[in-house]
């Protein structure tokens, strides 16, 4: 080779780790060996691990960068690819209702450590625990019964943020109508989704993985479909699915302002503000599906965060997989067919003061089962301005969408949300 001129392009990356996860700093210089005519090789050299990996072979002409006259060095590093590059050019299964995760994110995969991450931030994983069980149907008797309802209302929204409810008042029929109508859908070709006007959802409706990960612990394996309730009657051809949403919508709405209305009447605060400013129009539904992982220990289903609205109704499958911070542990939550699952949001924990807890969560993976749920959001307005019910606030006042400019920002910046820490006075 050292008769041949030639030239090399030389290209750096830098991958940082974000604070909270478990990413390690790496060094990757990518070699683009070029002839006269033609693109030969690309090597990947992980200076960290001191390895070498073919990654593709490029058939392209590029332009001239540096020349070299002497390339006898790189002899040991040319490695031909063609069996590598066929599987990566593969064309993807497009009738397949999985999100391409593998190819999408194959990098985070190449510099995945292969170790679980099972005390991550220090928390340590507990047994599957029963969230506080509350008896809705009380509110319907004597006095004392409702009052010791709302009681236990209040108390789990201070002690855990989450807390289950059953004789809710909404059917296992149209319950179960709706997670067969969401499976069907998710069921869909995977081109038909991402192409939400086929579907008759608007823009941006339709969410799989996550596009600001930089290591494995930031990857949601999971898709969604998150749908403004004010788009739920505009789905034209998805006619039964829309009529199932709008009809579980309906119902669940009417049970978030229950409940809100209980704990700003057990703050000592009364008020018609929940009902005023949290219409059918600014909530939303959101159709989740956790795809089966192989590598469970490695990828959440959905990563840690804090829901950015008032309260969440959520009604699961009985996989399992969510589990919650309490008293610096991770609980598992386990299913229970006959409840709805509450939590309490940021929106709510600002507006108490702190009375009331918007507590970390996430979903893991499973190895064999994939997992359906659908979670309402009672949100407001986005002009709706938040402060607190209770003075001093230790919370600035802000308007909703202030609130999810800044969360955006920190992620798109940051790789993770801050949340409310951002308006602390």
């Amino acid at each position: 080779m050292s008769s041949v001129y030639g030239y090399i392009l030389i290209f750096f990356s830098f991958i940082g780790y974000p604070r909270g996860t478990n990413c390690y700093h790496s060094f990757t210089f990518s070699f683009l060996l070029v002839s006269k005519r033609k693109v030969h090789i690309y090597i990947l050299v992980d200076v960290k691990k001191m390895r070498s990996s073919c990654i593709a072979r490029i058939d392209t002409y590029l332009t001239i960068a540096v020349k070299l006259q002497d390339l006898s060095c790189l002899r040991g590093a040319m490695v031909e690819s063609d069996n590598i590059s066929a599987h990566l050019n593969k064309p993807l299964n497009m009738e397949s209702p999985d999100p391409p995760f593998q190819e999408t994110y194959k990098t985070l995969f190449d510099y995945s450590t292969g170790a679980a991450t099972k005390n991550e931030n220090g928390l340590v994983i507990v047994e599957e625990c029963d969230l506080p069980l509350i008896d809705l149907g009380k509110l319907k008797l004597g006095e004392s019964e409702k009052e010791e309802c709302k009681r236990e209302i209040a108390k789990a929204s201070q002690e855990w943020g989450f807390f289950q409810v059953v004789n809710h008042g909404i059917s296992n029929e149209i319950l179960e109508k709706m997670r067969c109508e969401q499976v069907k859908v998710f069921k869909r070709p995977f081109h038909e989704k991402i192409n939400e006007s086929s579907l008759s959802f608007s823009a941006g409706s339709y969410r799989w993985g996550t596009p600001s990960a930089t290591c494995l612990r930031q990857l949601s394996w999971s898709e969604a479909f998150h749908v403004p309730l004010a788009d739920v009657s505009h789905f034209g051809g998805l006619t039964i699915l829309s009529s199932t949403m709008e009809q579980f919508a309906t119902t669940v709405s009417d049970l978030a302002r229950k409940l809100a209305d209980i704990l700003a009447e057990k703050m000592g605060h009364p008020s018609a503000f929940f009902r005023e400013n949290c219409l059918p129009s600014t909530c939303y539904l959101r159709m989740n599906r956790y795809l089966p992982c192989q590598i469970a220990s490695e990828v959440l289903g959905l990563m840690p965060h804090t829901d950015s609205d008032f309260l969440t109704i959520l009604h699961q499958d009985q996989i399992g997989g969510l589990q919650l911070v309490k008293d610096d542990k991770w609980i598992a939550v386990k299913p229970n067919p006959e409840a709805l699952i509450i939590n309490i949001g940021d929106l709510f924990q600002a507006w108490s003061n702190g009375v009331y807890r918007s507590v970390e969560h996430r979903v893991v993976t499973n190895k064999q089962a994939e997992r359906f749920s659908t979670a309402y959001f009672l949100c407001p307005s986005y002009d709706t301005v938040i402060e607190s019910c209770i003075k001093p606030s230790i919370y600035k006042r802000f308007s909703f969408r202030e609130f999810r400019q800044k969360v955006q920002e920190d992620v798109k910046t940051l790789g993770h949300k801050v949340g409310l820490p951002r308006f602390l006075v």
